[in-house]
C-alpha cells in the first residue's frame, strides 16, 4: 500500500477485493473456519491499523473486506472506509451473503458517503451485485460511484461483469467491481461508467492495479441529458402520476421521490 501510494501520489481512493485481509478464502464458513476464526469487533486493533494508513498516507481506503463480529455476536462480512484523516467514516455489512456456501449474518443497512467534495460513494459486497434493488437504493441515496469489493473464483464471473454493466446502465453511475487475482479469484476487475462503457477492466487472473481518472459529476450529467443522449430513467416518474404498487417488497414506487437529487444522504452511517 506504501509502495502504490508513493508510485501514485494522486491517487485519492484505493479499493482492494473482498476478504483481502481473510485469506485463505473460508469457503463455507462454518464454526471453527477462519470465517469465525478471523472475526474481531470492528473497532479493534485491525480498525486502527488501518485507520492510521489512511492518514499516513492520506488517502481514501476500502480495504476490501473483514469479518466483523458485532455487538450481538454474529460474525458479519463488512466492507469498513477511512478517510485521510485518519478515521473510519464508515461500514457496511453485506446484505446477500452468497447462501448457502457464505454462513455470514446478513446486514440490513444501505451505506453511502460523502468522499470530500469530489462525489458520493456506495458500497455494495460480490453477490450484491445480482440484486438489483441494492444497485437502485444506492443510486436513489445520491450515489455517484458504487464500489463492488467481490472474491469469485468461480466461472460466474462472466455474468457479474455483465452485472456490473447493468447496473451500471440502470442507475447512471459509474460502478467498480474489484475481484481477488488468482488463486482466491479469477480476477477481471473492471471500472463502469454511467452508460455502461468499460473504462478499464484486468484481461485475467494475475495481480494488477487499474487506475483511472473520472469525474463523478459524469453521473449528474448522464442522468439529465440522458444515456446515449436519450433516456432519463430517473424523470420516468413525475408528482402527478399515480402511485406503483410493488406486492414483492410491500410497498410501493411514489412518484414524488423518484429522484436522486443532491444534498445530505438520506441514509447511511458515518462514525467516529
Amino acid at each position: 500500500m506504501e509502495q502504490l501510494a508513493r508510485r501514485r501520489p494522486a491517487v485519492r481512493l484505493y479499493v482492494y477485493p473482498e476478504l483481502h485481509l481473510a485469506e485463505p478464502h473460508p469457503g463455507p464458513g462454518a464454526p471453527g473456519t477462519p470465517c469465525e476464526e478471523l472475526a474481531e469487533p470492528l473497532d479493534g486493533a485491525r480498525d486502527r491499523r488501518l485507520a492510521a494508513l489512511a492518514g499516513d498516507l492520506g488517502i481514501w481506503l476500502v480495504p476490501g473486506t473483514v469479518y466483523e463480529r458485532g455487538a450481538d455476536g454474529r460474525v458479519y462480512n463488512t466492507a469498513p472506509v477511512y478517510s485521510p484523516a485518519g478515521r473510519r467514516v464508515t461500514s457496511y455489512r453485506k446484505i446477500c451473503p452468497w447462501r448457502p456456501y457464505e454462513t455470514t449474518a446478513p446486514g440490513t443497512e444501505f451505506v453511502v458517503f460523502d468522499m470530500d467534495d469530489h462525489g458520493r460513494i456506495g458500497l455494495s459486497i460480490c453477490y450484491d451485485a445480482w440484486f438489483p434493488e441494492i444497485a437502485r437504493n444506492l443510486a436513489w441515496l445520491g450515489a455517484d460511484l458504487i464500489v463492488n469489493p467481490v472474491q469469485t473464483p468461480t466461472s460466474d464471473r462472466e455474468q457479474e461483469v455483465v452485472l456490473a454493466r447493468a447496473n451500471a446502465i440502470a442507475n447512471q453511475v459509474f460502478v467498480a467491481s474489484v475481484n481477488a487475482a488468482g488463486p482466491t479469484g479469477v480476477g477481471r476487475s473492471l471500472l463502469v461508467d454511467p452508460e455502461g462503457r468499460v473504462r478499464t477492466q484486468a484481461p485475467g487472473a494475475e495481480d494488477c492495479v487499474l487506475t483511472d481518472v473520472i469525474d463523478l459529476g459524469d453521473s449528474a450529467r448522464v442522468r439529465r441529458y440522458g444515456t446515449a443522449g436519450l433516456s432519463r430513467p430517473w424523470e420516468q416518474f413525475r408528482p402527478g402520476d399515480a402511485p406503483l404498487e410493488l406486492p414483492l417488497y410491500s410497498g410501493r414506487i411514489d412518484p414524488r421521490t423518484w429522484s436522486t437529487g443532491p444534498g445530505p444522504a438520506r441514509s447511511g452511517t458515518e462514525e467516529d
